[in-house]
């Protein structure tokens, strides 16, 4: 029996709380945000003696180093903002606390997604005999999982990895964000970026081709960076080309390309009567909550992982994937099928971890960690996934 806090009470919170609750190997569960009424909501819904609430500053080292003492975690769970990554690694660091999160640092001020920051963590987390599991959630997450699996089940070397990401959902607005504006925005308007035999960067969203999605159909596909690259590139060093590739619809690239040209997705800020104002903050207060387009969410999301490599000699291709339906999550937890596929990752990863599967000293991505354990929850906690083996891949040639 374990104790888990979890940090941050947004849409992906809401499903870790949930599928903790229902998980005998958590015995007590805190939710902890700086909107302690967010928390209270959750615990509400889940209706458990388990759940307890708290208010905390994440960025406040102390603070949070206070409410783990007292609280006395055996794993903390972070689904609060990037910026927040590192203190609250320090803060596990100094409680002794082993710590996972679904997304890698950003600093505030600058839009640039790289492990360097985490990663610099290794030998503290190593010395204190903790455990760091980094990017646990779908992409980053489960396709590094995916990945790490393949290799280790139909692959000796893997060459060439391309993850696809659709989300075929309507949601009813003109225009949102399926997670935290602030931080979707700032993700889609960087330049593209991928590797082929080097690192190679593109303007942002200069790149895109039709994408065949299962139970959806062709969808437009764009080119993005996005930070599980960096981790594969480094940890599977045969591949020789690795890309991402997610679908926006094309009134949504429009409305994008508007407010990018009249400089509401600046993140410096600007002096508006007197007073700094960080323009795609305030952009952020006008968007929807994403947690409030769970519930008229129709369709699906479809995200997966094409490889191509060689096995005894021979070259392979595969094909694995799942596919979530927004409505289907609503009923069950009262949330889209973006925080879903988020959460779901994140309560398996910290069960590898209370279970001593993953549990060693350091700081690791997931493909570092043993694949099976993982996959086998995927399926019973709401994420079936499916494999095709050797069939026509839509990026053979190019």
């Amino acid at each position: 029996m374990a104790r888990v806090i979890i940090v941050g009470a947004g849409g992906v919170g809401n499903v870790v709380a949930h599928k903790c609750a229902a998980r005998e190997e958590f015995s007590e569960i805190l939710i902890a945000s700086r909107t302690i009424d967010k928390c209270d909501q959750i615990a509400k819904r889940i209706n458990s003696t388990k759940v307890k609430t708290a208010a905390l500053d994440a960025d406040n080292v102390k603070n949070t180093v206070k409410l783990l003492e007292d609280f006395r975690p055996d794993i903390l769970i972070n689904v609060a903002l990037p910026y927040q990554d590192l203190v609250l690694m320090d803060a596990c660091l100094e409680a002794g606390v082993d710590y996972l999160d679904t997304a890698n640092y950003e600093p505030p001020n600058e839009a640039k997604f790289e492990y360097s920051w985490q990663w610099k963590y290794e030998e503290r987390y190593k010395n204190a005999g903790i455990t760091a599991i980094l990017g646990c959630g779908f992409d980053p997450g489960v396709t590094g999982v995916f990945t790490a699996y393949a290799l280790k089940h139909y692959f000796d070397e893997i060459h060439y990895l391309d993850i696809i990401d659709c989300n075929a959902g309507n949601h009813g607005q003109v225009f949102a964000t399926n997670f935290n504006p602030e931080i979707n925005i700032r993700e889609i308007t960087q330049k593209g970026r991928y590797y082929d035999n080097a690192w190679v960067e593109v303007p942002p969203l200069s790149i895109h081709r039709p994408v065949p999605y299962p139970e959806i159909g062709d969808r437009e596909s764009y080119l993005l960076y996005h930070e599980e690259l960096e981790s594969l590139v480094k940890h599977i060093s045969t591949l020789k080309r690795a890309r991402f590739w997610m679908t926006f619809s094309q009134s949504y690239i429009t409305h994008l390309q508007v407010l990018e040209n009249v400089g509401l997705t600046r993140i410096d800020p600007v002096d508006y009567e007197g007073t700094k104002v960080v323009p795609l903050k305030f952009l952020k207060a006008l968007l929807p909550e994403p947690s409030s387009l769970a519930e008229n969410y129709t369709g699906q999301t479809s995200i997966g992982c094409h490889i191509r490599g060689i096995k005894d000699g021979k070259e392979r291709k595969y094909y694995v994937y799942n596919n979530c339906d927004h409505a289907l999550t609503y009923r069950e937890v009262g949330s889209q099928a973006i925080s879903y596929t988020t959460g779901v990752p994140a309560t398996i990863g910290a069960l590898m971890v209370v279970n001593k599967l993953w549990k060693k000293p350091g700081v690791y991505n997931v493909e570092q960690c043993d694949p099976d354990p993982f996959m086998e929850l995927l399926g019973p906690l709401g994420l079936p996934w499916h494999e095709m083996i050797d069939q026509e891949s839509p990026f053979e040639d190019n």
